[in-house]
């Protein structure tokens, strides 16, 4: 009987070359805009008081989400859900800021992911939000066939 064969495949990150420093500096970066951003700066000065641990357990969830390695135990939605007026613009402002950052600290394709990850979480936690404020989305038509 033949031996069974492995198949390796790496993590999104590690095809496009995000490692944990890059991270590190994509995370740090982001947060120092943020702080100093008018819009959302007041909002993270008011939740965050000791930034170190919250800037480790940050780059624990974007390695969990770009490199698979699953450090990140945290709980993104209620932590988002308890912030008083937290809206669509905020998002934006957020999406903005961690775009300028990943374009000026990551390569192209590897700022392509975070970028895209990034997206996605912002619409997620949105999504969260809006639904725990009773706001739902627009119903989609059902898809019919011919």
């Amino acid at each position: 009987m033949p031996e069974p064969r492995v198949v390796y495949r790496p993590a999104p990150g590690q095809l496009v070359g995000i490692d944990e420093a890059m991270i590190g500096h994509v995370v740090r970066g982001f947060y120092a805009r943020t702080r100093a951003d008018a819009l959302l700066g007041p909002i993270f000065s008011a939740v965050i008081t000791d930034w170190e641990p919250h800037l480790e357990k940050m780059c624990d969830f974007w390695s969990s989400m770009l490199l698979m390695t699953k450090r990140y135990e945290g709980r993104p939605v209620p932590a988002h859900v308890k912030i008083p007026d937290l809206d669509k613009d905020h998002f934006a402002r957020w999406l903005a800021l961690f775009e300028m950052t990943a374009r000026d600290i990551a390569p192209p394709q590897a700022a392509e992911l975070f970028i895209d990850r990034a997206s996605r979480v912002a619409q997620s936690l949105q999504l969260a939000i809006d639904f725990q404020n009773g706001v739902l989305p627009p119903l989609k038509a059902p898809i019919r066939s011919g």
